[in-house]
């Protein structure tokens, strides 16, 4: 097969490969970035680079316009080298935002009191053993079994790089040496992870693999405190920025292995985070758990994850074994225990079972919505005595994609905006306080919001264009409204909300209330009888009340009945690692919740095309909403 060289600008690096190669591959090849947030399926537009010279052969041209087919540009994940070629790599969307899950370790409090030798599985001890003699001939391991059976430990499994170990530390320590044993009953079986001549402080980790962010705590399992906390954009987001993608993209040539590989230096700055905050290495990690939804855990295991999203949507493993911290190539002890919590179904993981822990919502005779807003959009219904379960793809509008001037909630993000009844001005809100470069989760949510009750959108989302305010006007995207001049960014364009975002948010919003109706009305149960509405998620934790009901996003109830209780996942894994009781209770939880597969519920289409209007066909379900929009409408 033919070879042609590719030359990539601006960093002057030269890479041959085959005739079909994608663009993405040869760039790849010479060690450079292009992100591809859709997995590389050509929906986002976002991996555009310019074909400076040289033969390449476009699949898809879609996202760009013929102005930028004219100029050169194609996109990366759909274009084939077919001959020599300059390509020039715009600069690539750099991750500095304010991580809304950074928290100080104070901000962590310990959820109950924390016994460790009653409830936690790590322990540690010094033993004191008889040296050998010419009487004495019993060898050293046999001798160390039996100091550890004495303190109840029977049996107890060995590693065999301890076991090389084992005969030098027990001289070194003169016949007393400190373990560390991993006893998850309490008592035997027990699995030695530790021996040294000095004494051992145990940490634990408890790690939060989300689509978007993963975040970790650092926990003392002496005292059960968080000693530091971190997070990190997912390194994966690089190839989509929904499961969906991450799971296409995951079947592709060497995919599977380099998200596991994405995903792992992820937790590896995570870590690194830590360790300069701290002072504490990660190989005094001697236990972690992990949540994550379905596709993440998959894709943390390298589980090939293709039959989550084909008919009928059956996961590898929902209740994943412990590993070992060496068999997964992790920067931890090598002998920790590294235990994924258990997941529902395909699209219900262990992120929301820790959720559902954490909430308190499997122990509350109230009835019940826990509702993570997010890509996934997974939502719990019921109380202590039933819990039923969905996940509606929500798809990524509100952290940003598919939105012209969409971006995640960074620096220069407008996170809140309110506009003017009488002259549809807006004023904002910039993350930072600098100029804005776009718009975040929340500030489309408030925009959207705001656009709604002053008229300048109707109820099906369309931009009125005749407003007597420049604000509105006709784009390259059809009807938009402007919300930054481009005087007034960091970008040195426009910043609008178009027609096509308006429909993506709408969809997006219209997909988790679809999803909550369902799981009433399958039940019996009227949203108006729901007795509190728990939000989980780093991005919930963002959202305006009012806003989020405006639009029709969250039921129209008193917001006495809201309670945002930020990354409920997070705090689920902290506790199912502090204590083997919890760890059993989030088992049971999941083995409790009846998971409705809403692709394969007729009722779910009709309940979708109905929330697409604002706030929803029938009005009549938001009466404070109909209240406000009748007033302006009157004006």
């Amino acid at each position: 097969m033919a070879t042609h060289k590719v030359k990539l600008l601006p960093e002057e690096k030269s890479v041959e490969v085959p005739t079909g190669t994608l663009i993405t591959e040869a760039a790849t090849s010479a060690g450079l970035e292009i992100t591809q947030p859709c997995g590389g399926q050509g929906r986002c537009g976002r991996c555009a680079i310019k074909i400076e010279e040289g033969v390449v052969r476009k699949r898809s041209t879609i996202r760009l316009n013929a102005d930028d087919l004219d100029s050169g540009w194609a996109l990366a994940c759909q274009s084939l080298i077919e001959g020599d070629a300059v390509i020039s790599i715009p600069e690539q969307e750099r991750i500095e935002r304010r991580l809304v899950t950074e928290q100080t370790a104070r901000a962590i409090e310990l959820p109950f009191d924390y016994i460790p030798a009653e409830i936690q599985s790590i322990r540690t001890h010094q033993l004191s053993l008889t040296s050998p003699t010419l009487d004495d001939s019993q060898d050293d391991l046999a001798r160390l079994q039996g100091a550890l059976q004495e303190l109840g430990y029977h049996p107890v499994e060995f590693s065999l790089p301890l076991l090389q170990r084992i005969g030098s530390v027990l001289r070194e320590s003169e016949w007393k040496p400190h373990v560390v044993l991993d006893a998850p009953s309490g008592s035997g079986p027990a699995r030695l992870i530790e021996i040294g001549a000095s004494p051992f402080h145990p940490h634990g980790l408890a790690l939060d693999i989300g689509t978007t962010t993963v975040t970790a705590y650092l926990v003392d399992l002496i005292s059960g405190k968080v000693k530091g906390s971190a997070a990190e954009y997912n390194g994966q987001i690089a190839r989509g920025e929904d499961v969906i993608s991450r799971i296409i993209y995951a079947g592709k040539g060497n995919g599977l292995s380099e998200l596991g590989t994405l995903v792992r230096e992820t937790i590896q700055t995570v870590l690194e985070k830590l360790q300069r905050r701290t002072g504490i290495p990660p190989d005094e990690i001697f236990k972690v758990t992990v949540a994550g939804n379905t596709t993440m855990i998959h894709l943390f295991l390298r589980l090939p994850p293709e039959t989550i999203r084909l008919t009928p949507y059956i996961p590898a493993v929902n209740h994943p074994p412990r590993f070992l911290a060496c068999d997964l190539d992790l920067a931890f002890h090598p002998l920790a225990s590294v235990d994924c919590l258990p997941g529902v179904a395909s699209y219900v993981g262990a992120d929301i079972s820790a959720g559902v822990l954490a909430s308190g919502l499997s122990e509350s005779d109230a009835l019940t919505l826990f509702i993570d807003v997010g890509t996934n959009g997974e939502i719990v219904l019921g109380n202590r005595d039933w819990m039923l379960t969905c996940a509606c793809s929500a798809g990524p509008a509100f952290e940003g994609a598919g939105v012209v001037d969409g971006m995640r909630a960074t620096q220069g993000a407008i996170e809140e905006v309110w506009v003017h009844s009488d002259t549809f001005e807006p004023t904002y809100r910039v993350i930072g306080g600098g100029k804005p470069r776009g718009i975040c989760g929340s500030g489309l949510i408030s925009l959207l919001s705001e656009l709604f009750v002053t008229g300048v959108i109707d109820r099906a989302g369309s931009v009125k264009i005749d407003l007597d305010t420049p604000r509105v006007r006709q784009g390259d995207h059809g009807p938009e409204y402007v919300v930054a001049w481009s005087d007034e960014t960091d970008t040195g364009g426009d910043v609008v909300l178009t027609k096509v975002d308006v429909d993506n948010l709408m969809r997006a919003k219209a997909a988790i209330y679809a999803g909550f109706s369902v799981l009433a009305n399958s039940v019996g149960v009227d949203l108006a009888d729901v007795q509190q509405v728990l939000v989980g998620g780093a991005f919930g934790k963002y959202i305006n009340i009012e806003n989020a009901i405006n639009i029709g996003l969250l039921p129209d109830l008193p917001w006495d009945c809201f309670h945002f209780l930020g990354n409920t996942a997070a705090l689920g894994t902290y506790m199912g690692l502090l204590s083997n009781e919890l760890r059993v209770q989030i088992r049971e939880i999941a083995n409790r919740m009846t998971y409705m597969e809403l692709s394969a519920d007729n009722s779910f289409y009709d309940a979708f095309t109905a929330a697409l209007f604002l706030p929803h066909t029938d009005i009549a379900r938001f009466p404070s909403v109909a209240k406000i929009w009748e007033d302006e409408s009157g004006k």
